[in-house]
């Protein structure tokens, strides 16, 4: 028996996960995907929000500022890229600049410091390429940029490394309360047991609450994005958001720290967490991207994708002990900025809730620090050197457009979290990623996991179940 299960295994899950390591716990993390961050961890904007925009006094108002304020500290440690670009949201007509003043005056009763009301002349020095059209801004120094799935897949590692455990592809269906604790059943009917159970599914949280006899309302969102090559990343400085409306706050265009340009996302109710692009989304998000700025460099794209998001008819977190379950935590409803919230979510969650359940007595031999997943083409010819003495692995590049060597792919096969397809070798390593998008390199990769795994090429998969790439030897 566990003492600690979490259901899900996206950002909220990952750094509960490690936060739950620091502690004498036996913990482990399940996942329904064959392997992690593939819910809306996956495919998010990465932005790491100052906290002006959620009302005053909300859970979410709370938690954003604090996990600002946490984000460089927590990605130092996990080896994981942030960088404070800062972000602007964009006013184009004089009742949006007096939307901007409230927005000011919220951001300061939350606690962000220093917001700023700028004019269309210094908008202009800051950002070249806006539209002419634009007549001022919010400046939030304190914005940030950060990579979601790195993010997510580094604080699972970090956890495992520290001793916690991780079951992918188990799916729950029931959570059992018994004499000694609680029983979680798959779909598949295999069985694990905890003391405490930590819901965090994401846009299923809805789904595990019921299973336990929580009514809790969970919608979704599909956001579609563009994403430009490295060539554009000087496109834009900082993250720009259009002034909020009652329908949402809109695309925004930002840098992302691999220094391409993300366009997006769309904000379309569905309701079977479908992530296909369409024509009609992708067209909204160009239109509104050529309202935002001038000349907008779209023969750069390199790709397309979506994603969904989980919210609550709450509007806010839902971050509370299972009402009719003693044992069972629901952490659903996590939307924008629930990617900012995540470090100071998991502080909570394990320090208040999971605290009142269990006795938590801090390892002496916790290690929050992890190594890159990818860092060789940041190095000096000299350190690069050295390494290929070790290990010629990494003196062979496998990814052209990336730079990713044959070593950090073997690694990220072999290390916590193991990658097992060609998806999971892509997020952890970036390779696939560059302007070709695998066309190079996905057969090498392909090779390299069936080799390391011990399995028939044929068995190497894109994203796991179902997704085989091929079906035999043709000679």
């Amino acid at each position: 028996m566990y003492d600690v299960i979490v259901i899900g295994g996206g950002v909220i899950g990952g750094l509960i996960l490690r936060e739950l390591s620091r502690y004498r716990l036996n913990a482990c993390l399940v996942e329904k995907e064959e392997d992690v961050c593939m819910g809306q961890s996956r495919a998010n904007s990465g932005i790491v929000h100052a906290g002006y925009d959620a009302v005053e006094g909300t859970l979410k108002a709370k938690f954003n500022v604090l996990g600002n304020k946490m984000m460089e500290k927590v990605t130092k440690e996990l080896g994981v890229k942030y960088v404070n670009n800062g972000s602007l949201v964009v006013a184009f007509s004089d009742n949006e600049m007096q939307t901007l003043d409230q927005l000011k005056r919220r951001g300061e009763n939350n606690g962000v410091e220093r917001l700023e009301i700028i004019g269309k002349e210094k908008l202009k020095s800051l950002e070249p390429n806006i539209s002419d059209n634009a007549v001022g801004a919010l400046y939030a120094p304190t914005g940030g940029i950060v990579c979601p799935y790195e993010l997510t897949i580094s604080a699972i590692g970090n956890a495992m490394d520290n001793g916690a455990s991780l079951v992918c592809g188990f799916e729950v269906e029931k959570i059992e309360k018994t004499s000694n604790g609680l029983v979680l059943k798959s779909t598949n009917g295999e069985e694990l047991s905890a003391k405490v159970v930590i819901n965090c599914a994401g846009i299923n949280s809805g789904k595990i609450a019921k299973t336990v006899g929580d009514e809790i309302e969970i919608g979704g969102r599909r956001g579609q994005y563009i994403l430009l090559d490295r060539e554009s990343g000087d496109f834009v400085n900082h993250t720009l958001f259009f002034t909020p409306t009652k329908k949402g706050k809109g695309i925004l265009v930002s840098q992302t720290v691999d220094k391409n340009i993300i366009l997006g996302p769309t904000a379309e109710e569905i309701e079977d967490g479908n992530v296909e692009t369409t024509a009609e989304g992708l067209s909204s998000v160009i239109e509104k991207a050529n309202e935002m700025c001038k000349n907008v460099p779209l023969y750069n794209t390199i790709t397309s994708f979506a994603g969904t998001r989980a919210y609550s008819n709450k509007h806010d977190f839902i971050l509370e002990e299972s009402k009719t379950t003693d044992g069972v935590i629901h952490c659903a409803g996590i939307e924008s900025p629930g990617l900012t919230s995540a470090p100071a979510i998991a502080e909570y969650v394990v320090g208040e809730l999971v605290a009142k359940k269990l006795e938590l007595i801090k390892k002496s031999d916790f290690n929050p620090v992890r190594k890159p997943d990818y860092f060789f083409k940041n190095l000096s010819n000299e350190e690069k050197n050295e390494i290929i003495k070790a290990d010629k692995s990494y003196g062979r590049i496998v990814c052209r457009c990336e730079q990713i060597t044959e070593g950090e792919i073997i690694r990220a096969i072999r290390e916590n979290p193991p990658a097992r397809n060609i998806d999971a070798v892509k997020r952890r390593t970036r390779a696939g990623m560059g302007r070709c998008q695998g066309g190079f390199c996905q057969p090498y990769v392909a090779e390299l996991i069936a080799k390391e795994l011990n399995i028939p090429l044929e068995e190497v998969t894109k994203s796991g179940k179902g997704s085989r790439l091929l079906r035999g030897k043709t000679k």
